[in-house]
């Protein structure tokens, strides 16, 4: 895992950001760049081989096992981390990138409970279409922030859209923006987005 920002232990806030296919944690840390600084920790874990899982999120899930579980239980310790020695995870955000967009927001609905903030830029929920989203408990009006391009080359925007309802109806605070065109990258509107809801965190946890 790689920090940046405030160290964990004296922070108001933490970031967890979850990195994409074939990049590093060193890659998603410059998003931070484009975020609110004071008094945030950024942590951001590295997958073995730059990879969460080894198959498209659309897949089978059995075929992304034991990755996905292994992925999942790293982000389980991450947050206890922040939940033991940090600011608690009601003044933490988990934010994610296409692949670790997707390991996020699952993780997320996996894991129910109120969160700082939730970013999933380019990402959805993992599973082919029909998989059952039965996640049981509440996400506690949590905000939640859904951007994506259309098209997208990897993420199709009917599971941003089914993602955001799933996480509707488990009591998410959910804003989608679709951006007609956009790669499959970051924009500076989402970027804004992000900060907006980093600073509302803050601000909550004063």
């Amino acid at each position: 895992m790689l920090a940046a920002g405030v160290p964990l232990a004296k922070a108001r806030g933490a970031v967890i950001m979850v990195h994409g296919r074939g990049a590093s944690a060193e890659d998603i840390l410059t998003l931070a760049e484009l975020l609110p600084q004071a008094g945030l920790a950024f942590l951001a874990p590295q997958a073995a081989g730059h990879t969460w899982y080894p198959n498209s999120f659309l897949a089978p899930i059995e075929s992304n096992e034991p990755w996905l579980s292994s992925a999942l239980t790293a982000l389980a310790g991450l947050c206890q981390e922040v939940e033991t020695n940090g600011p608690g995870l009601r003044h933490s955000a988990l934010l994610g990138f296409s692949q670790g967009a997707c390991l996020t927001l699952e993780f997320f609905a996996r894991n129910p409970r109120r969160y700082g903030a939730v970013i999933g830029f380019t990402g959805g929920l993992i599973g082919p279409d029909g998989t059952p989203r039965d996640y049981p408990g509440s996400l506690a009006e949590t905000p939640v922030f859904l951007g994506c391009g259309d098209p997208d080359p990897h993420i199709p925007v009917a599971r941003v859209h089914e993602t955001a309802e799933v996480l509707k109806r488990m009591g998410a605070e959910v804003t989608v923006r679709i951006y007609p065109g956009l790669p499959h990258t970051v924009n500076q509107d989402e970027a804004d987005a992000a900060g907006r809801l980093l600073s509302a965190m803050l601000r909550a946890g004063q």
